[in-house]
């Protein structure tokens, strides 16, 4: 009991005093608590490096990026200049914006448009895979454009076959739970029911929305599968049942600082991706205030 009012105290500590930080977190670099060191599987990339007093500190290794369902009314190039204006240094790109039959020319061109623009194309996805030929396209695609993580839903039958492919590029696969109606990964632990005997390279992007809707946990989520946490969806919702709707972050019912607070304590260094589902028409106004929001609880912790 005295564990909860602390935890509850502090919530409301940073919600009431995030706002003078919140402002400066929409285009300060200084209030940026993402850095660009993740690099892709083949090759450097050459984004400029941005540091600031949090990533300096060494307290937060993780970084923030977009997962570009986001933008999925737009084009990639119009994809990436929302990124760029959002502060925002990595991308996970889902086939709106490259498709997965793209040739291996056609995916270097999108790893060039990315780094032009300052961006790091650290995964793609979500990508399903239903078959022999979808995993096997989907480690050729990502390889092509030097990916780090492959974010899927790939149907247990194949997941053998997704071990071997893990096995032989080195790239990760981070399968997304989709909460409420989702009848194969509903929540992050079925998930692992299904994987846990399979390469630790296989593990989880837990999308805290769809965790939080399903009635999981998040916060106890993170701890005890942080060793196959290998991408998060950062988002609000309206309310943390099946009817919840995504909206900006800080105006819903989540408990983001204290999700912030926990990937912080457990060491997360990979990527907290923006998925803001709402406004598909006009996502631009309510990504930046979401992301504003987080950095201004990561500029107290």
């Amino acid at each position: 009991m005295i564990m909860q009012r602390k935890q509850s105290s502090r919530r409301r500590f940073l919600q009431t005093t995030v706002s003078s930080s919140f402002l400066a977190g929409l285009g300060v670099s200084a209030f940026v608590a993402e850095t660009t060191g993740t690099t892709n599987a083949t090759e450097t990339t050459n984004v400029t490096e941005t540091k600031t007093e949090i990533s300096k500190s060494g307290e937060i290794k993780f970084q923030l990026g977009l997962a570009s369902y986001t933008t999925r009314r737009f084009d990639r190039t119009q994809t990436l200049e929302m990124c760029r204006r959002a502060g925002l240094k990595n991308i996970c790109l889902k086939d709106f914006h490259l498709k997965l039959t793209s040739t291996d020319e056609e995916c270097a061109l999108a790893v060039q448009e990315c780094r032009q623009t300052g961006i790091n194309l650290y995964g793609g996805g979500v990508i399903y895979m239903k078959k022999t030929e979808d995993v096997e396209n989907a480690f050729r695609y990502a390889k092509a454009c030097g990916m780090t993580t492959i974010v899927g839903v790939p149907d247990p039958s194949v997941l053998p076959i997704v071990e071997k492919h893990v096995q032989a590029t080195g790239i990760y696969v981070a399968i997304h739970n989709h909460g409420p109606g989702d009848k194969v990964y509903p929540t992050p632990e079925s998930i692992i029911e299904k994987i846990k005997t399979l390469d630790k390279r296989i593990g989880l992007c837990v999308d805290v929305g769809h965790t939080a809707r399903i009635g999981v946990d998040v916060t106890e989520t993170f701890r005890k599968y942080k060793d196959r946490l290998f991408d998060c969806h950062i988002k609000d919702e309206t309310e943390a049942t099946p009817k919840g709707k995504t909206c900006i972050c800080g105006r819903g019912v989540l408990d983001i600082p204290n999700y912030l607070i926990v990937l912080k304590e457990i060491g997360y260094d990979r990527i907290v991706s923006f998925e803001y589902e709402a406004d598909e028409k006009d996502p631009l106004p309510g990504l930046m205030e979401s992301v504003g929001y987080v950095r201004g609880i990561l500029r107290m912790l």
